[in-house]
């Protein structure tokens, strides 16, 4: 009866690999990230001397190392911050993908600032106008792309605001 209590051996190392993952993806942290996060002074360590490691078996054991250390850490705060992070940048990256996109059919469409300004209401039209003009200018005389580096700008801001900021910002 008591080894039903326990989880199978499978489990076990089911759980331990799970671990081994976890404190992977610390090793993969910069130093920022890693002092938000709680951990014990030897697990840190280890982590560290693991960033330091070039050889293959020896990170392999060190990982292995850390896998065993984090056995005695409560493993759910640090999956919560590291899902935090990934996700966050998850969503960086498809907005930055989508001004991209914007700015792209801005160049190649001409009633594309129409509807882009019926979707974002709050933005400096005339603004907008000037630096395609100023875009589509450089493009024709091979200049670099400062233009277009601004227009992302621009755009990149003004798709960030979160619809009460842009209110508050009309009501001023």
């Amino acid at each position: 009866m008591e080894t039903q209590d326990r989880p199978s051996k499978s489990q076990r190392k089911r759980d331990m690999d799970a671990l081994q993952k976890t404190g992977a993806q610390l090793v993969e942290l910069n130093a920022g990230q890693l002092a938000e996060i709680a951990l014990p002074e030897r697990l840190l360590d280890a982590i560290l001397a693991a960033k330091r490691i070039r050889d293959f078996e020896g990170r392999r054991r060190q990982m292995q190392y850390i896998g065993k250390l984090m056995r005695d850490v409560d493993p759910g705060p640090i999956r919560a911050s590291l899902d935090r992070w990934s996700g966050s940048s998850h969503q960086q990256t498809a907005q930055l993908h989508a001004v991209e996109r914007w700015r792209d059919r801005l160049m190649s469409d001409d009633d594309a600032l129409t509807v882009f300004v019926a979707e974002h209401p709050h933005a400096d039209v005339q603004r907008l106008r000037k630096l395609i003009a100023s875009v589509k200018r450089d493009n024709a005389a091979n200049q670099p792309p400062r233009n277009s580096r601004e227009l992302f700008r621009q755009l990149r801001e003004i798709m960030g605001k979160p619809a009460s900021q842009k209110e508050a910002e009309d009501t001023e």
